[in-house]
């Protein structure tokens, strides 16, 4: 009696709580949306003052409790799978184009169904990223393509979706196949609103993403942003490939270089260099910096430069490579070489100033390698003292010594940044190439025994005998010997002392304040050296460099174009700017921090013996102090407007125009120069091994 009453209890139950068929629900919501367009007459009439949002968001819980019930099988379930084959986020997007749902599909931002669109998609991207093999659906990939191969013709599409709907339909409780067809064919889209040949248009999911991208919501661009990094980050190979052959690249590119060409002309390159902190994540300059016309603007487009290099990162190998060269080719090729090459100054100061600034940013390694192929060329050989300009590195390298000293500086700033990134082939092409070989060293001479066998300062050649009669001598004479150590280095405090004692005393003004500054130029120099070699350690450089070989004959030696023009400029530091003379020194202080035994050999070794006809940094500094010690007698009251001069740079007294400015400030950075080369050299080989003492020692000592 029991058992019959609890039966009769389910049946009453059952009856009741019928089950509800999820397959039957998700088709018939799509079929409600497709009806409408095929029944409604008033194409005026608001998306939103209709149902179909609700359907919208009907068939989206629909997947989404799809997804967790099919969770433990790790399959798609048939809603999805009904998606997919029945293509509903192409024909989306075709009625977002087409302008009949209301911007739908993320094709212009704006639309009250952002967050919505949004959810839908990352519901998509996450399960692609469960399974890889579902991108090729969504995508259409190589079917598409060679279904566009087999015919030509544009009406296909609608004659195919016609003969579908004149089929007998299926049960009610089936999917029904001809519901889209039927509508395609009635709903009578323009031709422009057509899928067009090529990648562009081939997937409306790419196409939602890089919609929703641009939405003014700053909540829903970052999470189409973050569903995009979903699907580059697919591990399947296929997929990748697939991913590649789609929309995703050049709309990811195209939408950066839309940024780019909304950035106004007017742009102050000074501002340019400026903006910091600027990520994809945050896209816009932090509020605390200076307001400046542009800004937003550059800001979105610096924005979306990080994401593409954040992208680059985290994609496949494959995507990663596809995307490098794309935003290479497209952007930079395109778009910056021409600015760069520009014979106005505005452009190219421009334009050198925001390829600084999008260095400083380039984090990803494939961008960074198209980067300097783009910079530097692929060609490494050493170049010829008369060889003209042929690559844009060429190019730029004149532009470090150009007639305009503001373009001057922004070149030489946009090299220093180079030379901080992790690549070998900057310091091999720029530098290394044309110091291997060693043929800055005298052949056939043997090593002097003692320090008398070689010149003292006031004997250099490169010294005139015009200024010996003018009471300026050198600060002090170095040691009597220049020790070496068991490798056959120059010991250090030998070169620290070169440096420090380079300078005469009646140039000298850092010790007539309170602080030398030698002590922070080791401090900094340490922390320099340090994030330097970390870089460089994968590179597997020598630690010492290779034997001369005495019998070699003797080859002519050129430094190369980018030290030649360092030299150069180097060699009129008593003429130039001061912002300009900061700024070469820093391009050479950043050099001599690479631990390369060639570079601090040619660089920071003063005992180095120097072929005929070569010089070295510190030859080219001999010279100038030789210049120095003449010019001093004509200024009147020299010592007094040095230290003027100094404290004006300080900000220790209000600044004023003197006469000799010019040369007085030069005076200033040679001194801070040759104490900065001296730090580094003893941070790179310090005398007591790899603790350093930072103590303070003697001026013009170690």
């Amino acid at each position: 009696m029991l058992s019959r009453l609890g039966a009769l209890l389910q049946e009453a139950v059952g009856a009741r709580e019928p089950s509800i068929d999820l397959l039957e629900a998700f088709v018939e919501h799509w079929k409600g949306i497709t009806n409408y367009y095929i029944e409604s007459t008033d194409e005026n009439t608001p998306a939103k003052k209709t149902d179909i949002p609700w359907r919208l968001k009907q068939m989206l819980d629909i997947l989404v409790y799809e997804e967790k019930q099919q969770a433990a099988a790790g399959e798609a379930g048939p809603c999805l799978e009904y998606l997919l084959q029945h293509k509903i986020l192409e024909t989306l997007c075709t009625l977002g184009k087409a302008e009949k749902l209301l911007r739908l599909g993320g094709t212009v931002p704006g639309s009250l169904t952002e967050k919505e669109e949004v959810q839908f998609t990352t519901v998509l991207c996450s399960k692609i990223q469960q399974d890889p093999a579902l991108l090729t659906y969504i995508l259409e990939g190589k079917k598409t393509i060679g279904r566009k191969k087999a015919s030509r013709e544009a009406t296909a599409p609608l004659r195919e979706a016609a003969s579908v709907r004149d089929k007998d339909r299926p049960p009610s409780k089936a999917p029904d196949s001809g519901t889209c067809g039927a509508w395609a064919s009635s709903a009578q889209l323009p031709a422009e609103t057509e899928e067009p040949d090529g990648p562009i248009g081939e997937s409306s999911l790419i196409t939602s993403l890089i919609g929703l991208c641009k939405s003014k919501k700053g909540r829903v661009a970052l999470k189409a942003q973050e569903n995009l990094l979903l699907l580059v980050r697919v591990a399947s190979q296929a997929a990748a490939t697939c991913l590649v052959q789609s929309s995703a690249c050049p709309a990811v590119v195209e939408r950066l270089c839309q940024l780019h060409q909304s950035l106004p002309s007017s742009l102050d390159p000074a501002d340019i260099a400026a903006v910091e902190g600027i990520s994809w994540r945050l896209p816009s300059a932090p509020s605390d910096e200076a307001s400046f016309p542009g800004k937003e603007a550059l800001a979105a487009f610096l924005g979306w430069f990080d994401y593409c290099d954040h992208l680059i990162t985290e994609a496949h190998s494959v995507v990663s490579d596809a995307l490098a060269k794309a935003v290479a080719e497209k952007l930079f090729v395109e778009i910056l070489q021409p600015q760069l090459l520009h014979v106005s100054e505005q452009s190219v100061l421009t334009s050198t100033a925001l390829l600084t600034v999008m260095l400083r940013q380039l984090r990803a390694p494939a961008l960074l390698r198209e980067v300097v192929a783009f910079l530097l060329g692929m060609d490494q050989q050493p170049a010829a003292p008369e060889d003209s300009p042929r690559t844009l590195c060429a190019h730029l390298i004149r532009h470090c010594d150009h007639l305009s000293d503001e373009i001057s500086i922004a070149t030489l700033r946009l090299f220093e940044e180079l030379l901080q990134k992790p690549h070998e082939q900057i310091v091999r092409s720029l530098i290394l190439c044309h110091l291997e070989g060693r043929a800055y060293v005298a052949r056939g001479s043997p090593e002097p025994e003692s320090y008398e066998d070689t010149l003292d300062l006031e004997e250099d050649p490169y010294f005139t005998d015009s200024f010996l009669d003018s009471g300026f001598q050198p600060s002090a004479k170095p040691p009597p010997a220049p020790a070496t150590n068991p490798d056959g280095r120059t010991a250090v405090t030998e070169i620290v002392n070169s440096f420090l004692c380079l300078v005469p005393e009646e140039a000298k003004t850092s010790a007539f304040l309170e602080e030398t500054g030698y002590d922070t130029y080791v401090h900094d120099a340490y922390g320099l050296f340090q994030e330097c070699s970390s870089r460089v350690t994968p590179w597997g450089w020598p630690l010492a460099p290779p034997p001369l070989d005495p019998h070699e004959p003797e080859r002519p030696f050129f430094e190369g174009p980018f030290l030649q023009m360092l030299f150069d400029r180097m060699s009129r530091i008593l003429e130039q700017p001061y912002s300009l003379n900061l700024q070469v020194t820093s391009v050479l202080s950043r050099l001599a921090l690479f631990p390369h035994p060639l570079i601090h050999e040619y660089l920071l070794d003063p005992y180095t013996s120097l072929a005929p006809g070569c010089r070295s940094l510190f030859s080219v500094l001999v010279r100038v102090i030789g210049d120095l010690m003449q010019r001093i007698q004509r200024v009147p009251q020299f010592p007094g407007k040095l230290l003027l001069v100094r404290r004006q740079l300080m900000g220790q007294v209000p600044g004023e125009q003197l006469d000799h400015q010019t040369f007085l400030q030069g005076v200033v950075v040679l001194e801070e120069f040759c104490k900065e080369l001296a730090a580094i050299a003893f941070v790179k080989f310090p005398p007591h091994g790899p603790h350093l003492h930072l103590s303070k020692p003697p001026e013009g000592h170690v």
